[in-house]
């Protein structure tokens, strides 16, 4: 519920901080006070649009900050989702607008967008006047509003996951549909590129391998004379580096038995000693084994060529860049092989899930139409009480494909004369009998229905005597379920409230500021005297204040 109010820079609104309790909260004043001043600043918080024009000080920022108990609802995801600190008490949501019209918005102290905002206060307040009731119109409302009073709480929770699983795999099937026959269409294509890779009979890095054999064979003459140079220099028959270093280790070993200087020095020459003497013979017998092949060349950049007339063809700079090509083509072969198969088992899965969701979507239908009887029944004397006396309504159900909804589309059609045609309420009712509707729909659902506060906008506007007085009855049984906000002219109403705000205007040296005062007992009685008798409370309208208030009580 709304706790906290503080508005700052606001229109007629400097500084003003507003306590909220539970129960009914009537709020008063005279008109042109400032009442749609502060449902304005409020709706800021329901993220509708911040125009420049209603700041106050241009040298300042407004601030509207609203503070909410959310213990009762379950907030947690959204917080989760949406990346957002979690208070489990509290959730203060703040929207500042500067003298250039620029907004932002806060919940918990994080930025927020504009739409995220939305989605959640429209889970915290909800705000009801003469002309923003077109939710009544709204078959996603009518429907929420059966499924309260049918208690369809779970089997709609189950409908939505069994619903959403249904499309998914219609998805999933028209998807491997579309890929089945793009594929089909390629299929000669694919095949006849399939039999060039396996002609070739690639292998991974082969591209590397034969370009380093074919500069060995292209080279063998070069390479032979200077592998015998090689060898010659180390192990030739004159002069050579190995029979230089024998002489060198003798004399080594020679002195170091009387200089300490150079003692290990020949064991260090013996072992170079070994270590050339092996890569002598090593070079030999590389020397030895290679061999001037022509035909291997010829064969080797064969090869090559028709590796690269191939990477050419499918724009590839390796061989296993070609090697990924194939793995390519193997797949789609490989789905068009399977894809029958494939196709035919998420079609055996949507038949059964279908009959799942057809079942659900049934039941729901049927606790609806059930339901529907019902509201039908409570709704005409209720509204009858608040002046529609000749009220006819009824629920028209159309069998609808299946939708996140359900199979069922509702329409609520109404008639506020005798003789009348039933109608869509948007066609034939005004905004006050909208107004009164939405109070009687709301006072029914709460009966079953967890809602958020809930706004009255001077919904009592164009009626007077027991119609008020019935108008204030049903907040007053509403609020023992939710915490309720009404503004309102009629002292009928607001003798129901457990809570009075009054609101008004007061001059200062350079302005005029709206202000708000929360009455105390004797100032409540006051103000009803007010609104009875006008500008002059007379002892009169004191005790007729009283006497309104204690029948209400």
């Amino acid at each position: 519920m709304l706790t906290r109010l503080h508005i700052s820079n606001y229109a007629l609104i400097d500084e003003l901080e507003i306590k909220f309790d539970n129960g009914l909260t009537i709020i008063t004043g005279e008109t042109g006070a400032g009442k749609s001043i502060i449902l304005g600043a409020l709706s800021l918080i329901l993220g509708e649009r911040a125009e420049a024009r209603s700041v106050r000080n241009p040298e300042k920022k407004v601030v509207v900050e609203a503070s909410f108990d959310i213990s009762a609802y379950a907030l947690e995801g959204f917080f989760a989702e949406n990346e957002i600190d979690f208070w489990e008490e509290e959730c203060i949501v703040r929207r500042e607008i500067s003298a250039t019209g620029r907004s932002r918005a806060f919940v918990n102290d994080t930025p927020v967008t504009i739409s995220v905002l939305k989605d959640l206060t429209s889970r915290l307040v909800d705000i009801h006047s003469q002309h923003s009731n077109m939710l009544l119109s709204k078959p996603a409302f009518q429907l929420s509003v059966l499924d309260s009073i049918a208690d369809n709480k779970e089997v709609v929770s189950k409908y939505n996951v069994g619903y959403v699983c249904y499309k998914k795999l219609q998805e999933q099937l028209l998807e491997k549909q579309n890929e089945y026959e793009k594929s089909r269409a390629e299929e000669d294509y694919i095949r006849f590129q399939l039999n060039q890779f396996a002609d070739l009979k690639l292998t991974e890095n082969e591209d590397i391998e034969l370009e380093n054999l074919q500069k060995k064979l292209s080279n063998v003459s070069e390479i032979k004379q200077n592998l015998w140079q090689i060898s010659s220099t180390l192990n030739g028959e004159e002069n050579s580096i190995l029979e230089q270093l024998k002489v060198v280790a003798q004399r080594i070993q020679s002195t170091e038995r009387n200089l300490s200087e150079i003692e290990g020095m020949g064991e260090r020459v013996q072992s170079a000693l070994v270590e050339l003497k092996d890569i002598a013979q090593s070079v030999s017998y590389v020397d030895d084994q290679l061999v001037d092949d022509p035909r291997q060349l010829e064969e080797v950049e064969m090869r090559l060529n028709s590796i690269y007339e191939l990477e050419r063809k499918h724009n590839a700079a390796s061989v296993n860049e070609l090697l990924a090509i194939q793995h390519k083509f193997e797949n789609q072969l490989s789905l068009i092989d399977n894809s029958e198969n494939q196709i035919a088992e998420i079609e055996a899965k949507l038949k059964i899930q279908k009959a799942k969701v057809k079942e659900l979507a049934l039941t729901l239908s049927e606790t609806r139409k059930k339901a529907a009887q019902l509201f039908v029944a409570d709704l005409q004397p209720l509204a009858q009480t608040l002046g529609m006396r000749n009220l006819a309504f009824d629920i028209k159900f159309t069998a609808t494909d299946y939708t996140a909804n359900g199979a069922d589309a509702v329409g609520f059609l109404f008639a506020f004369n005798k003789n009348q045609t039933l109608l869509p309420v948007k066609d034939t009712a005004s905004g006050g009998e909208i107004s009164r509707l939405m109070l009687c729909i709301k006072s029914i659902i709460a009966r079953s229905m967890s809602l958020p506060t809930i706004i009255f906008d001077e919904v009592d506007t164009g009626v007077s005597g027991d119609v008020a007085n019935k108008i204030g009855e049903m907040m007053g049984e509403i609020c023992k379920r939710i915490q309720v906000l009404a503004i309102t002219h009629l002292p009928q109403v607001a003798a129901h409230a457990h809570h009075h705000l009054m609101v008004y205007k007061a001059d200062d040296e350079n302005s005029t500021l709206t202000h708000v005062k929360a009455l105390n007992e004797e100032e409540h009685v006051l103000e009803i005297a007010r609104m009875l008798s006008g500008k002059d409370v007379n002892q009169a309208a004191i005790e007729n204040a009283k006497s309104l208030i204690g029948i209400n009580k």
